[in-house]
Formats: C-alpha cells, structure tokens, sequence
C-alpha cells in the first residue's frame, strides 16, 4: 500500500501542523502533499520530511500570508496531484481536493469545513475592511461550490471532535466518526535565563493560541489584568501588532518557541486559559500532561478535552468578567494533578496512529467500497 499524505499549508505552528507530523510518524515512507511550504515558520522537523508543494509557493506574499491566495487556492490545490493508493489527509479547506487517480482512496482527517466559508465572519473577526476580508468575502460563494463538490470525492471522513462531526454532518451531509488529535508534545521542559528570571516562582496563566480575532487572545490578557496575575501569551498571527498594544508588565507575548521551552512553560503555570469556539482545544490536554488544569470556554471542543470540575473549569463566555472569575476559582481549587495527567492519556499518539493506519488499510483493501 503506498500512503502519500496531504496538508493545506505548512507555514504555522499549530494542532493542525502537530498532526501531520505524527501523520508522518504513522506512514514515515509517505511525502507530504502541500500548497505552501517555509520551513521557517513551521516545526523545525518537516526539514526531514519528503515536502512536495504546488507552484503557488512560489509567490512570496501568498506564502507569508495565505488569506490573500483564496481566489487561486481552489485552482491551485485542484491542480496538486498525488499518485498513491491511498491519500491520508489533515484538511480545513484545500487539501482534501488534492487531484488523485480514480482507483486512489482518500480519507480526510478534518480539523474543521472551512471556516472562510462556513463561518466567515468568525474567521475574519466580524470586519468588512482589509484586504483578506474582501477577498473572502467576494469569494465566498465560488469557494463553497468548490468545496462541497470535493467533499463528495472523500471515500472516507474523520473528525478530530464532536463539534467538528456536526458541523461535517451539516456541511456535506456525511457521517464522520470521531478521532481525536495526538498530543505529542513529550520534550524535555527546558527554559531560557530569560523564562527562569521573569516567571519562576510567580503564578502565571498560559495561553498558547493562533492570534487571530475569533481566539479572543485580548480578552485572556484583559482578564489576567483584572485579576492581577501574570499571563503567557505564546502564538503568532495577524493579531500580533495590535496584541502588543495591550502588553503590560504582567504580560508576556513570545513566539517561535522550541517545544522544550513550551514544555517548561506547561509544567511550570498555574492554569492554561481559552476563550475561543474551538473545534477541539488541544492546549488543555497539553497542559493536563504535566498536571496542570485549564480555564475554557464551556463550549465547543472545550467540552471534549476537559471536564468542569476534574481538569478545569468551564467559563459560560469569552468576556472578561467570566475569564477573571474562573482564573480565581482556578487559583483557589486544589487540584487532583493525577487525575489531570490520566484525562491526558485518553489522547494518546499511538492510539492516533493505530487508528488511522487501520482506517487506511480498510480503505486500501475495499471495506469502505
């Protein structure tokens, strides 16, 4: 069976880039499908990865800004082409309408329908100006025809949470059976001077996020100041310039981060904290590793990765006042660190991986025809 596997775009660090690369744990052989490709802005282990990527890469200001692309990207991922038996791919909008032979299987580990279609104003943070906001917006209903008509090429759906299964349900009216994404984060906690001067021996909140509009980054850091506690902000994204007005000396904002210094940064806080609609809410399970409990949103993927009362607390809604308050029920509660750690092996990579391969062997040999 030759597996190829296939992903939107590599140009981010994120759940989505996490899960190809235990993709590529799964079937080592495979190359790596994608549109876009800068190793820089990735994790540093696609270097050894076999990357194949279209000619859009090329174009500078599309591969350091994808949203710009959208009117070219159905043109250009129908035009990636992969020859294998069966195509395993991590989708949120392109590539699971990667061009494939007839004979070639493919089934898609979805991370959400794409959001500029289906939920466009959350994507874009509900603003009519900038440049990517015209352009998806214009181009909305193209890219809908588009998508749905490569949904129907997909033999078989995989969903990385509850919410994401309805909302595959309500997209393309497929079934999609439910797998959580891998935590794979297993490196050794390591921290700079920097990290050991400024946050050891201080309670911090960690929130390890996209900075786009619909995280609501500058309401974790609006409740931090509330509260009074030190809060770790560790993303990037278009967010960034306009995040950065808000930091104050309770505030850190970094990126670029190696998983050795997450990794110190998860063992080391009081609580991880999310304020946005998630499709699954990894963060928490990357957090319940080292035992540390969460303050989320009760919605969403929130409700699959952590349970009110054992792993975390549930807020009722990302505004500031709610985020405060559970940040001091958080700091007030004696948490049950192993009880955080076992809700954490639920998520397991091998389980991930096992799955997926047997998924792709049923394929390969007919059981889903």
């Amino acid at each position: 069976m030759k597996v190829a596997i296939a992903h939107d775009y590599l140009t981010q660090r994120g759940g989505a880039e996490r899960v190809v690369l235990s993709l590529c744990r799964a079937f080592p052989n495979a190359a790596v499908h994608t549109l876009l490709f800068d190793p820089k802005s990735t994790f540093p282990e696609f270097e050894s990865v076999d990357v194949r990527v279209s000619p859009l890469n090329r174009v500078g200001v599309i591969r350091r800004n994808h949203r710009l692309g959208l009117p070219v990207m159905p043109l250009a991922a129908s035009l990636m082409r992969i020859d294998a038996d069966v195509v395993v791919a991590s989708s949120s909008g392109w590539s699971h309408g990667f061009a494939v032979p007839n004979s070639t299987k493919k089934l898609v580990y979805c991370h959400n329908p794409p959001r500029w279609v289906y939920q466009t104003s959350e994507y874009l943070g509900g603003s009519a100006g900038g440049l990517a906001n015209i352009v998806a917006r214009s181009a909305r209903t193209p890219l809908r025809r588009w998508d749905r008509a490569k949904a129907a090429t997909v033999d078989l759906y995989l969903a990385n949470s509850t919410v994401v299964s309805k909302r595959i349900s309500c997209a393309y009216g497929v079934d999609a059976e439910i797998l959580f994404p891998p935590v794979a984060l297993r490196a050794e906690p390591r921290a700079s001077a920097g990290f050991v001067a400024n946050l050891a021996g201080q309670p911090f909140f960690l929130c390890v996020s996209r900075l786009l509009p619909y995280k609501n980054v500058d309401r974790v850091i609006g409740a931090a100041e509330r509260v009074g506690v030190r809060v770790v902000v560790v993303g990037a994204g278009p967010e960034r310039a306009r995040l950065s007005g808000l930091v104050t000396g309770r505030t850190s904002l970094l990126s670029g981060l190696s998983d050795s210094e997450l990794c110190w940064l998860y063992a080391n806080c009081s609580a991880v904290v999310g304020a946005s609609y998630e499709d699954f809410g990894l963060t928490p399970i990357e957090g319940a590793f080292f035992g540390k409990p969460a303050v989320v949103l009760g919605r969403g993927g929130y409700l699959d990765t952590v349970i009110d009362g054992v792993t975390g607390i549930h807020v009722p809604s990302p505004d500031i006042a709610d985020l405060a308050a559970g940040m001091v029920e958080s700091l007030g509660r004696p948490w049950d660190s192993g009880s955080i750690r076992a809700h954490a092996e639920r998520f397991s990579e091998d389980h991930f991986i096992d799955v997926v391969r047997e998924r792709a062997a049923s394929l390969f040999s007919g059981l889903y025809d």
